[in-house]
């Protein structure tokens, strides 16, 4: 007897049926045979991949949590430029996924991605501890916990050169390491088979819960080492996590499913060579062959009335069908499902500048607050992004044990409500949440000039940082409505072969996002500042008006929130949905 798996050795039509139909389709093991569902995929291989995927999180959280503090205290940087270069960084870290995820689709498939991703992150972050223990002179001052740094502080150029080397590295590890992550995790489980299709649309919530989970003991743990132990160490432990996230990867490779690649076109030639048809022929008027499909009820389904345009790249430039150059009606509906997803993806926009804001101004807000505990021990202010994680823990329990089944028993639905139906939830949610932080700042500033501190920027408010609470808490809460839809619905919604594609646009909507709240915070300071005025985000808080800026937030998020419900009423789902 040999160790071929028994469902290659079967050779009898009796003994082979049932073991074929254990088969799942598309899908292969490690050597590239065919692989069996019962001795594959499912929690069992999701379960290492979501190990990875904590591991990665708590690195990555581990250095942008508190960045802000970092670069305002050891790197001597004022509160916007900090906060401008953070949302740079962490925009580089959200976009860098298209290039990775285009390298996987095409190239290298989803594991090895993974795997190089990782040595690469490693890489990174033994750099960035080596950068922040580098020995530098005269920058003793700027070691305080998050308050305005002093002239004095000028780190070395080396220095700061290391760390922004290294910073980077990590943001384009982050590129492939980020969709293919979660696009394997999710191939672990069959669209096609009933079971496997509900345990997939619960696996993006616990997979968001797991990675919560890791962000929620690198906020209460790694921040404080960082503030009150030593950055180098601070640094270390996370790339410490990734080594150890690589290895458990590894082992479970032989568990898990991998994505059969035929020897067709990669789908990125498919859909650009739509387009390209497509635009070739946009003088094309003569459409006899699409309006006779149209006529036969004959069109993949429905939402293939949607981009007529792009019908035209079925037809060779004299508005016949060609001799075999034209493309398929299979392409050209993949093209659509890429393009469909525009609207969704644009006004998702002002949620993720949003989302920005945690890190970096909320943070400074509890900076300037009363964070003691107890005699001795301060709360690190960036340890309160715990309590968004600490809200998606609690809640995504009752939103999948409990509200998901509820509401299925009226809708029908797999997952309860439609993605696009949990996404706004969560963006109007979103828009909540900045009303409380305006006025929560509006009551920190008010107590300010209560007792005389609007100019003494180290003095501590006599307001409890607890005040802030609130506002992380509705932040936690809609993201397990829009942050978990949007991964969902942007894999959901794309040729099978495009899924990592499709969860680095949903990440790409964050790296815009980032760039837009940079941008907006370097223009809004430009324009409020100067001729003796204080900028909204002045170093001096109190002296700033950080609730000016949450209110126009407010109002943007209300205006993107009108938008998106137009669109998303009006789209159809592709016939693979899930939802």
């Amino acid at each position: 007897m040999g160790t071929t798996p028994t469902f290659f050795a079967a050779h009898s039509d009796d003994a082979e049926t049932p073991l074929l139909r254990d088969a799942v389709d598309g899908a292969v093991d490690y050597r590239g045979r065919p692989v069996a569902r019962s001795a594959s995929g499912g929690w069992r291989s999701a379960g290492f991949i979501i190990g990875v995927e904590v591991g990665e999180r708590v690195a990555y959280y581990g250095i942008c949590s508190n960045l802000i503090n970092y670069l305002t205290g050891p790197l001597g940087q004022s509160t916007a430029a900090a906060a401008a270069n953070v949302n740079a960084w962490s925009g580089t870290a959200s976009l860098s996924p298209l290039v990775g995820a285009f390298v996987a689709d095409s190239f290298l498939g989803r594991y090895r991605t993974i795997v190089g991703a990782s040595l690469l992150y490693i890489l990174g972050l033994g750099l960035l501890t080596l950068s922040a223990m580098i020995p530098s002179s005269g920058t003793t001052d700027c070691q305080s916990n998050g308050t305005i740094q002093t002239s004095s502080c000028f780190p070395p150029l080396h220095q700061v050169v290391l760390f922004f080397f290294s910073l980077y590295l990590v943001a384009f590890a982050q590129g492939g390491h980020k969709p293919c992550v979660q696009a394997f995790g999710a191939d672990q489980f069959d669209g096609q088979n009933p079971e496997e299709c509900k345990a997939k649309s619960s696996f993006f919530n616990w997979w968001y819960f797991c990675m919560c989970g890791g962000m929620l003991v690198t906020l209460l743990i790694l921040n404080y080492i960082q503030d009150n132990l030593n950055w180098g160490l601070g640094f270390g432990i996370p790339c410490a996590y990734m080594a150890a996230a690589l290895v458990l990867f590894l082992l479970g490779t032989k568990t898990y499913r991998y994505s059969f690649k035929n020897d067709e076109r990669s789908p990125f030639l498919r859909i650009g060579s739509v387009f390209a048809t497509a635009a070739r022929n946009w003088k094309t008027t003569t459409m006899a062959l699409v309006a006779e499909e149209e006529s036969r009820g004959t069109l993949p389904y429905e939402g293939s009335g949607q981009f007529k345009f792009l019908n035209k790249a079925l037809l060779s430039s004299d508005g016949s069908k060609g001799d075999g150059k034209v493309c398929t009606f299979g392409e050209v509906e993949e093209a659509k499902s890429v393009l469909r997803l525009t609207p969704i993806w644009a006004t998702s926009l002002v949620y993720a500048v949003v989302f920005a804001q945690s890190s970096t101004f909320f943070t400074k807000q509890g900076v300037t607050m009363d964070r003691s505990i107890t005699p001795g021990f301060d709360v690190p202010p960036a340890s309160l992004q715990s309590f968004i994680s600490l809200s998606v823990v609690l809640f995504i329990p009752i939103y999948d044990r409990v509200f998901v089944p509820l509401v299925r028993g009226f809708t029908q639905r797999p997952s309860g409500i439609t993605m696009l139906q949990r996404i706004g939830t969560g963006m109007f949610l979103s828009a909540v949440s900045m009303v409380v932080a305006a006025l929560v700042e509006m009551k920190r500033l008010e107590t300010a000039r209560e007792h005389g501190l609007v100019d003494k920027p180290n003095a501590t408010v006599p307001m409890s940082v607890w005040w802030l609470i609130p506002q992380y808490v509705l932040f936690g809460i809609s993201d397990v409505f829009t942050m978990v839809g949007l991964q969902e619905f942007f894999y959901d919604q794309v040729p099978s072969e495009l899924r990592s594609v499709g969860l680095s646009l949903y990440l790409s909507i964050f790296g815009v996002g980032n760039f837009l709240s940079s941008f907006l915070v370097s223009a809004i300071a430009e324009a409020t500042g100067g001729n003796g005025r204080e900028s909204w985000f002045a170093n001096n808080l109190n002296r700033a008006h950080l609730d000016n800026f949450y209110w126009l937030l407010a109002g943007l998020s209300a205006l993107e929130l009108v938008v998106y419900l137009y669109f998303a009423k009006s789209y159809i789902y592709n016939r693979s949905s899930t939802t």
